[in-house]
């Protein structure tokens, strides 16, 4: 259910936000059934997937040092803060060496977690955000406090809804590191963490605010269907 207009956060109570707000109030509806559905599936899939998952976390033991997963603090519905749970990808520490997006050729990147990421294995253990209510199948990935901070205001539309393990815009840049490094190619003294919030977010979220314009519970599920033909392509 949506809060009231009234006990969204300040920021979020503004003429940007307020179109997607309306629109998503008729539907409350489908709202209840998204949890519904969310809490059906990831209690399955936790059953079913739970052999693969421990012997991922086997794998990544042995690869190397450090913890299986990796907590890192994201933002999820109305600005609050979670622990996102992810297998471990890159060595450990790893976002106190470098930017907090991953680049094309990442040296911090582990050879098992390089073939996690390459079939978005790394993403099972958000099945346990799902079933905490921090996340939903479908919706807007969770970012960092600081690239939210640099949210514009119709940005913060966004977090009218949980965020998601996957999305229109998840698919369209499955291969976010390539872009990244295409944009540093034409801008060399950019950080990666500059061309992120510069040319990469602003164009991620015009994917996230027309999935809110158009939310439904049976276009999540088509969303879903297409996750799972683009990882198999």
């Amino acid at each position: 259910m949506l809060r009231k207009w009234s006990q969204l956060p300040e920021e979020m109570r503004t003429e940007a936000v307020e179109p997607y707000y309306k629109a998503l109030c008729k539907k409350q509806g489908s709202i209840r059934a998204k949890r519904m559905l969310d809490l059906l599936f990831a209690f399955f899939l936790l059953l079913v997937l739970s052999p693969v998952m421990l012997v991922i976390a086997f794998l990544i033991k042995t690869d190397s040092k450090g913890p299986v997963f990796f907590r890192q603090e994201r933002v999820t519905q109305y600005g609050r803060s979670y622990r996102i749970f992810k297998f471990r990808t890159m060595v450990d520490g790893a976002d106190r060496r470098g930017p907090l997006v991953t680049t094309e050729g990442d040296s911090r990147i582990t050879k098992i977690g390089g073939k996690l990421r390459g079939l978005r294995l790394d993403e099972l253990p958000q099945l346990l955000n799902v079933l905490a209510g921090d996340m939903s199948f479908v919706g807007t990935r969770p970012e960092v406090r600081k690239y939210v901070d640099c949210y514009t205001p119709k940005m913060w539309a966004t977090l009218l809804l949980p965020a998601g393990i996957t999305s229109k815009t998840s698919i369209a840049y499955k291969d976010e590191a390539e872009v990244i490094d295409e944009y540093q190619t034409k801008y060399p003294e950019k950080s990666a963490d500059d061309i992120y919030v510069q040319y990469v977010l602003p164009e991620k979220m015009r994917y996230n605010l027309r999935y809110l314009r158009k939310f439904s519970v049976f276009r999540d599920l088509g969303i879903m269907a297409e996750t799972v033909l683009a990882v198999l392509r």
